[in-house]
């Protein structure tokens, strides 16, 4: 009977331990589970605000770091006033299913590779494709080493162009390391084509190598016939996302601030530089030696396919730079005022200060960066010309008035930029009249009167007024350059304004 008893007591404590112990393992379940749903909370939480941290940060951070506008303002000495700048909204990221990677090295000097990077951004935004920063050329006549960040704002550049097409400042390490292997493909694509022929060529190699570098990229993509939203996405990058540096615009503005402390100013783009004189074979006005030299370099880049040149025949024809000399003619025919501060944007002088004599004699205040900016302020530009062109490029489009004495790809680009802000005053020398006409003058057969008169005839209707850009069908290279009156993306004018420019040009 105990027996019984003991064995129903211990039955009953084992019920209850059994019991106690599910118990306890009830509650342990619900604090893990409670454990884990605040450890979730808490990660998401975290998330949300590493999210809203990143989009603050990419909202000022620029802003913040650089405290500098993005644009010259009318008045350079005015002080910046931080409260004022807006807060700067970024365009929403665009999402599209990648086909691959885009890899450009451009060739030329500054501006040839600036419009050149406009129209790889427009290529790569038309095929879906992300972009890797451009490289800049690095072998040319000008052996410039800077990399794209140390003439463009590379940060800007990404951000304001990510609503329209991804871009990186280098390969993903998985695509790299295929790149490193050899796994991609590169060519040079065929100068002036249609964005169809990137979309029918060029995107299949792409999808099948996933990488194609484009090795070569002056003039690749046509002047006219393309989409709208092509035409415009070249200019949205080149007016807005294609800024220089901090360093470089901040220096720009200081030149600036000092030549317009005299009133207004000229720019003359004088393009008598060894590498233009050159490569065109224009030796006029160049004693024996330096005629031998030129052809001796011009013969050094066998990329310079014109060998055997006609000097003369050339000038005539209005294909060669207007020399120093002949420039010192036409600012004064052209009713140039004598006393006006003219900042002359160019390399190194081809002669030096013996061909500038004429110039300097009838235009005292003539004067180069080199003078107005100490050696200090140029120290870091020194041996990087694409830099220093880029100074030159920010002053000529602050100038009142821009004069270029050869179309060469600083000249064409400016023209442009300086019609998108307003069509401002841009004096496009006719050099096949002026050559005939100072070739009259300087022989008798014209007086200084009817010379000036002449010159000035001729350039009433070429001050950068609003037209039409002239198109040669098959004959790219001999019809007007896209980026030198991007009419797609100019503003109309009122008839008001269209009168003034009208009136204007014939005051002039």
């Amino acid at each position: 009977m105990y027996g019984v008893e003991i064995k129903g007591m211990k039955s009953k404590a084992f019920g209850r331990d059994r019991l106690e112990r599910l118990r306890e393992s009830g509650m342990i379940s619900r604090s893990r589970l409670k454990l884990w749903t605040i450890r979730v909370a808490t990660s998401v939480l975290l998330w949300i605000c590493v999210v809203q941290l990143t989009a603050m940060t990419e909202t000022w951070g620029p802003r913040v770091l650089k405290a500098l506008p993005s644009h010259f303002l009318q008045e350079p000495s005015a002080a910046l006033d931080l409260h004022e700048v807006p807060v700067r909204v970024l365009p929403p990221k665009r999402v599209y299913k990648n086909n691959g990677y885009l890899m450009v090295s451009c060739n030329g000097g500054l501006n040839q590779m600036r419009a050149a990077i406009c129209d790889m951004v427009a290529i790569a935004r038309h095929l879906n494709v992300t972009l890797i920063v451009p490289k800049l050329d690095k072998t040319s006549f000008w052996n410039d080493p800077s990399e794209f960040e140390q003439i463009f704002d590379v940060d800007h550049f990404i951000i304001s162009l990510r609503d329209e097409v991804r871009i990186l400042k280098e390969l993903p390490s998985r695509v790299k390391k295929r790149v490193k292997k050899g796994m991609y493909y590169t060519m040079a694509p065929i100068s002036w084509s249609d964005i169809s022929y990137y979309q029918n060529q060029i995107l299949p190699l792409i999808q099948k190598y996933k990488v194609v570098l484009l090795n070569r990229t002056d003039a690749r993509l046509a002047n006219n016939d393309q989409p709208m939203e092509v035409q415009k996405l070249r200019c949205r990058v080149n007016f807005s996302a294609l800024k220089f540096t901090p360093q470089i615009e901040e220096l720009g503005r200081k030149v600036i601030k000092i030549l317009r402390k005299n009133g207004p100013f000229v720019v003359l783009h004088l393009r008598y530089e060894m590498d233009i004189l050159a490569f065109s074979g224009c030796t006029h006005g160049c004693n024996k030696n330096e005629m031998e030299e030129l052809t001796k370099m011009r013969y050094a880049y066998p990329w310079w396919k014109e060998k055997i040149i006609d000097s003369d025949t050339k000038r005539k024809e209005g294909l060669c730079p207007l020399t120093p000399e002949e420039t010192a003619l036409i600012l004064r025919a052209l009713g140039i005022d004598q006393g006006i501060r003219i900042y002359v944007a160019a390399g190194e002088i081809y002669g030096g200060e013996r061909r500038l004599r004429s110039l300097m004699a009838s235009y005292p205040n003539l004067v180069r960066k080199e003078i107005l900016l100490a050696p200090s302020d140029l120290g870091f530009f020194q041996n990087h010309s694409s830099q220093m062109a880029a100074l030159d490029y920010l002053v000529s489009l602050e100038s009142d008035i821009f004069i270029p004495t050869y179309d060469g790809n600083m000249a064409k680009v400016v023209e442009g930029h300086r019609r998108f802000l307003g069509f401002k005053k841009t004096i496009l020398l006719d050099r096949r009249s002026l050559v005939d006409s100072l070739d009259k003058y300087r022989s008798g057969i014209l007086s200084w009167d009817d010379f000036s008169a002449e010159v000035k005839h001729v350039h009433a209707g070429r001050m950068g007024n609003p037209t039409k850009r002239l198109v040669i069908p098959n004959w790219p290279k001999e019809e007007d350059y896209f980026y030198t009156n991007p009419t797609e993306c100019l503003k109309p004018l009122n008839e008001d304004e269209q009168l003034f420019f009208n009136t204007h040009s014939r005051s002039s």
